[in-house]
């Protein structure tokens, strides 16, 4: 019979597969949401949905218990991975960026983590972690040039600003969770970030869009998988990760979902692919390898 560690040990080997797979389909579903609700509406109303439905979760199972302190650093952290981050890629594609371009512009957030990283917290990455991470990029701009030589739709500048503030958001509150939130329950400490973040985009929603929100098939369809899959199982998947992994490691994982955003969009969208797109894949697949894998340990010297 399989022990606890072994299986908790199956579950982390996993999940790193697990998220970016999840968290790829979150380009799509900001395409079908913005059709029906306003970006920052729709983020208002999923992220308050799911951290309600976290802290219920929490108090039905007993789970830990989250102090002010950690609270404060969580509620800090949520504000860049949550409403800066996705209120910047909801924002942009809603001003006509196409669903695969916004997640190629996102993809480059690991550079700048990486970076920051090794200056706040002292990351130190290995000559595979530097390879790595530069295969990972190679891979993001094979595919960045393939898209650009093809017809893009509408590049506007707010999309550009959007998604710079989406990037920006996406590596402080990576920094924050790793060097300040590592520590914190899980359950209640993503409902923190949720709702915190739900209340200040619900500000935008409120002034800017006015609450538009036109309830259809698609975007109950759309608010429901953001919020489940997206909002709790891939969120706490990289929040689990992050409390194990280095910041850059993890970050690394994010240079995979450009290539299956676009294979997504060309499915969904018939947007463009092709060979092109196959091998920024592979460069892609090569460099989270190397940026994420563990060095071998040393056998122990006999004494």
């Amino acid at each position: 019979m399989a022990t606890r560690s072994s299986r908790g040990a199956d579950v982390e080997r996993f999940a790193p597969a697990l998220f970016v797979a999840l968290w790829s389909t979150g380009f799509v579903v900001a395409h079908y949401a913005t059709e029906d609700a306003g970006p920052l509406t729709f983020l208002a109303v999923r992220l308050c949905g799911a951290g309600l439905l976290l802290w219920i979760v929490a108090m039905v199972i007993g789970a830990p218990a989250i102090t002010s302190t950690e609270i404060r650093w969580a509620a800090l952290a949520g504000l860049g991975m949550n409403a800066l981050y996705l209120g910047g890629v909801f924002v942009a594609i809603s001003l006509g960026l196409p669903t695969g371009l916004s997640a190629l512009i996102s993809g480059l957030h690991p550079v700048l983590t990486s970076a920051v990283a090794r200056l706040v917290l002292g990351e130190r990455l290995r000559r595979t972690q530097t390879i790595g991470i530069g295969l990972g990029v190679a891979g993001v701009v094979v595919v960045v040039v393939d898209k650009l030589g093809v017809r893009t739709g509408s590049v506007t500048a707010g999309a550009m600003v959007a998604m710079t503030v989406s990037v920006l958001g996406m590596s402080a509150g990576t920094i924050v969770q790793r060097s300040r939130s590592a520590s914190m329950p899980l359950l209640r400490g993503a409902a923190v970030q949720f709702v915190t973040s739900s209340a200040v985009l619900a500000v935008g929603a409120a002034f800017i869009e006015h609450w538009r929100f036109h309830p259809t098939a698609r975007l109950w369809f759309s608010l429901a998988w953001a919020m489940i899959v997206l909002s709790m199982a891939s969120v706490l998947i990289m929040l689990m990760m992050l409390q194990r992994r280095a910041a850059a490691r993890v970050s690394s994982l994010f240079f995979l979902v450009p290539a299956l955003s676009t294979i997504e969009g060309a499915i969904l969208f018939n947007e463009h692919i092709g060979v092109v797109i196959v091998v920024g894949l592979v460069i892609s697949l090569s460099g989270v390898f190397l940026a994420t894998r563990q060095p071998a340990r040393k056998p122990a010297r006999a004494g």
